[in-house]
Parts: C-alpha cells; structure tokens; sequence
C-alpha cells in the first residue's frame, strides 16, 4: 500500500472512530432528534479528528499530521 493511500485509510478511520463516538455520546445524552443528531456528530468530528496528509519530498514520501491536541506537525513513521 502506498503512502497517499494510507493517509487516506488514516483520515478515514479517525472519521469513522470519533464520528460514531460522538453519535453515540449525543443520541444518548443529549436531546436531540431528527437529523440534528447525525449533523452535530460530523460537525464534532470535524473538529476533533487528527488531520493526515501525505506530502512528497526530495528525501521520499512521507506522512504527517495535525491535531489541535498536539502542537506542530508530526511526522507519521
């Protein structure tokens, strides 16, 4: 598997693992109905999920992310 494509895995699997995540916390906790639970679950997620970008360089293809939790870019191995 290639690096683009794994970066592409990577943004897909932080989507899915928060977004059910914050489905769940809100259709259960709060009072929503309707579509406003599915809606407010992708606005969270948005916000809260990692962000993975495949970048290539001189030196070889790379990987790296942002998190509004960590400061920087990280470089993923």
């Amino acid at each position: 598997m290639n690096k683009q494509n794994k970066a592409f895995v990577y943004n897909l699997l932080a989507f899915v693992f928060f977004y059910v995540l914050s489905y769940v916390l809100l259709s259960n906790f709060t009072g929503l109905t309707g579509f406003w639970v599915p809606l407010a679950s992708a606005m969270i997620t948005f916000i809260l999920t990692p962000k993975f970008q495949y970048a290539r360089q001189a030196g070889g293809d790379k990987i790296y992310m942002s998190w509004m939790f960590m400061k920087g870019v990280k470089e993923v191995k």
